[in-house]
């Protein structure tokens, strides 16, 4: 019976939290999840393809840079007039399921979209726009 088993290694499949609770893997190249639809639209969420935003999120740590990125983008998303709630997520081990390792960060549909800067509400804007059909 061995002990260690140096010669392989298991690869484990990373999963983020998804929008409505579940969760997407990240398992493919794209970083996308892994529904078979998701190929042949510009996102997917939950496992159900997505034409425009289903969810934005703002990582951070909780300091002063991290809440103006989410003022921010709360912002923007109300002047697009789009129906979607930002989230906040501070929670350190979320954040690392995401791959994030400078924030603030948005996520658009659970792809990480920026990171490592606070945009400005219209910057957020523009940054929507590119998901918005």
């Amino acid at each position: 019976m061995a002990l260690f088993n140096f010669g392989k290694k298991k690869e484990a499949q990373a999963e983020s939290p998804a929008c409505c609770g579940g969760t997407v893997s990240k398992a493919s190249e794209s970083g996308r999840c892994s529904a078979p639809q998701a190929e042949k639209t510009a996102s997917c969420c939950c496992g159900a393809p997505v034409d425009g935003i289903c969810c934005v999120k703002v990582l951070g740590a909780g300091c002063k840079s991290c809440h103006e990125q989410y003022e921010n983008a709360k912002t923007a998303v109300k002047a697009m007039g789009l129906s979607v709630e930002v989230e906040y997520i501070t929670d350190m081990e979320k954040v690392m399921a995401y791959g994030v390792m400078s924030m603030p960060a948005i996520v658009v549909n659970e792809q990480v979209v920026s990171m490592g800067k606070v945009l400005k509400a219209a910057d957020v804007e523009k940054l929507l726009g590119k998901w918005v059909h």
